[in-house]
């Protein structure tokens, strides 16, 4: 019997990861979902996809989340989003 594999977009796991840490470092920043998820898409559209497969309920490692240019693409990539957003919020 073979395993379902799970195709992921593994860049999004980190960006929602690192959101709560770049929404703190600015208390006027809007919290609410809708503008939660217009930063994480804005960043993933800056950001090169890392896709990885995986068999379906299996975890896959973070490795790539320890490099510390990875991570400053990331918290880039969102400062940015948040800003946008903060201009022209949608909610």
């Amino acid at each position: 019997m073979s395993k379902e594999l799970v195709l992921k977009n593994y860049m999004e796991d980190c960006v929602w990861e690192l959101l709560d840490s770049v929404l703190e470092q600015d208390p006027e920043a809007c919290k609410c979902e809708a503008c939660r998820y217009d930063v994480v898409a804005l960043a993933l559209n800056e950001l090169p996809p890392r896709y990885v497969v995986r068999e379906k309920g299996a975890l896959y490692t973070k490795v790539s989340m320890l490099e510390a240019q990875y991570r400053a693409d990331i918290y880039s990539a969102l400062t940015k989003a948040l800003m946008k957003v903060k201009q022209n919020p949608r909610h």
